[in-house]
């Protein structure tokens, strides 16, 4: 008979204990010790080493596996294909996150919608009824003769409707809302969406079908589970934006069949998500003009460059000690950024607020845009407008030089695209750039792009 035990695992990395820890031993997060039921049984060490001692595999050799007829799925979206590096994989996992509302549920209707004539199509969900589901192919015209629907949340049921039904394509969501009846967990816990998750990357790789997998995130942002959930599966896609805007921007976290430096970028409306084409239009529409405190960067996102808005506030605080708030911006960053300005360059912010801002509810890591961070701050700070046609970008060092970034004539050409007249970089990007129409600038230092800028 079975023995039941009560063991704590971490939610971030799955690491187990008989008893509770503030602190994870494993991957030291705080506060991610849960209490989970764990069925266990005393194996029988003989029988076990028979049944493996009786089986025997022959190995292939990688040279003789064919993939000359391998295909990928045309999504019929053009940014989701980018992301996945081409089109969806036969046999992959993939993974689909995001905050509520952001248009998860709503993007694999649309891929159902688009791949309706030529695959049949399996849509799984946990959360909605199938009227539910209607109302909502009805609004995003995907009333498919292809497209099946199936509410359930036993993951055996739906593992044998896929085995028996032959679908092409599968979409769970979510899977948080599916559950193992082996195990006593209730659906959403860590144990149980790690032994669903298992069982979906079996059944996807053994019958060559591809799955798309909802998951929940938490309030943190990032995906609901154990850490290793991630690792399971083939592909991780995040879902970026502020909710209330309509600019949604889809990344990879993780790609096995593709790069992870693409992202697509959609747009919110009433029939879904619509493609955006020229991103860098969408976020410079609206710019200010004359206003101290904004400055156009241009970022490199795989293989598109896109420009986007930098502000920047610098307020007198009222407190002993100055607020600091970047959205869209790296926060130590920014105060790496703060301590150059006042070290090197002389623009002290020691007695005032300072806020930045990427407009659209983009996210940059990239440091190629710490040049227009500065400039939208000192702007700000000394309240004067920077030139409209201007454009900056280059990385900030700590001795407040200006450092080359890569990528310099691509950036350079989507400026000139855009319509901006003037061209603020590294003095080391000047050798092997040019442009027709717009004045490039080099600068060495911080305060030499200043002075170039208005």
């Amino acid at each position: 008979m079975a023995k039941i035990k009560s063991v704590y695992i971490c939610s971030e990395c799955g690491y187990e204990s008989p008893k509770w820890y503030g602190k994870c031993p494993g991957c030291g997060e705080w506060n991610t010790m849960n209490e989970e039921i764990k069925e266990t049984a005393k194996p029988t060490l003989k029988s076990g080493l028979s049944k493996v001692s009786s089986v025997s595999l022959n190995p292939a050799k990688i040279a003789e596996v064919s993939c000359e007829d391998e295909q990928r799925y045309d999504t019929g979206m053009e940014e989701l294909n980018r992301v996945l590096g081409g089109g969806i994989v036969k046999g992959s996992l993939v993974l689909l996150g995001g905050d509520p509302g952001i248009g998860k549920s709503t993007i694999l209707m649309q891929i159902c919608k688009n791949l309706n004539s030529t695959l049949k199509i399996l849509y799984v969900s946990g959360e909605e009824s199938k009227r539910q589901l209607k109302l909502r192919a009805d609004r995003l015209d995907a009333n498919c003769d292809n497209l099946y629907i199936l509410t359930e949340t036993n993951i055996e049921i739906v593992v044998s409707t896929i085995k028996n039904f032959l679908p092409d394509i599968v979409m769970i969501d979510s899977i948080q809302t599916m559950n193992l009846t082996e195990l006593n967990s209730s659906p959403g816990s860590i144990t149980q969406i790690r032994e669903c998750t298992n069982l979906l990357m079996r059944t996807a790789k053994d019958m060559d079908i591809p799955i798309f997998v909802v998951g929940h995130v938490n309030k943190e942002g990032s995906i609901a589970g154990p850490k290793v959930l991630e690792h399971i599966v083939d592909t991780v896609l995040y879902f970026e934006g502020d909710k209330q805007m309509a600019g949604r921007v889809l990344r990879a976290v993780k790609n096995r069949f593709g790069s992870t430096n693409e992202i697509g970028v959609f747009e919110m409306s009433d029939r879904g998500l619509r493609e955006v084409e020229n991103p860098s239009m969408m976020l410079l529409s609206g710019r200010p003009k004359n206003v101290s405190g904004t400055c156009v960067t241009c970022t490199v996102e795989g293989s598109r460059p896109i420009l986007a808005e930098i502000q920047g506030l610098a307020t007198q605080t009222m407190y002993g000690n100055p607020r600091r708030m970047s959205t869209g911006f790296d926060y130590n960053r920014m105060s790496l950024i703060l301590a150059v300005l006042e070290k090197r360059a002389g623009y002290y912010c020691s007695n005032f607020d300072v806020y930045v801002n990427v407009v659209g509810g983009l996210r940059i890591d990239e440091p190629a845009i710490d040049l227009s961070v500065a400039m939208s701050i000192i702007s700000s700070l000394k309240d004067t407008p920077i030139n409209e046609s201007t454009i900056a970008f280059g990385e900030i060092g700590l001795a407040g030089e200006i450092r080359s970034v890569a990528q310099t004539q691509m950036r350079i050409n989507e400026a000139e695209r855009m319509g901006f007249t003037r061209i603020i970089l590294p003095k080391f990007n000047l050798k092997g750039v040019s442009s027709n129409d717009a004045e490039i600038i080099g600068v060495r230092n911080i305060r030499e792009a200043f002075e170039a800028c208005i």
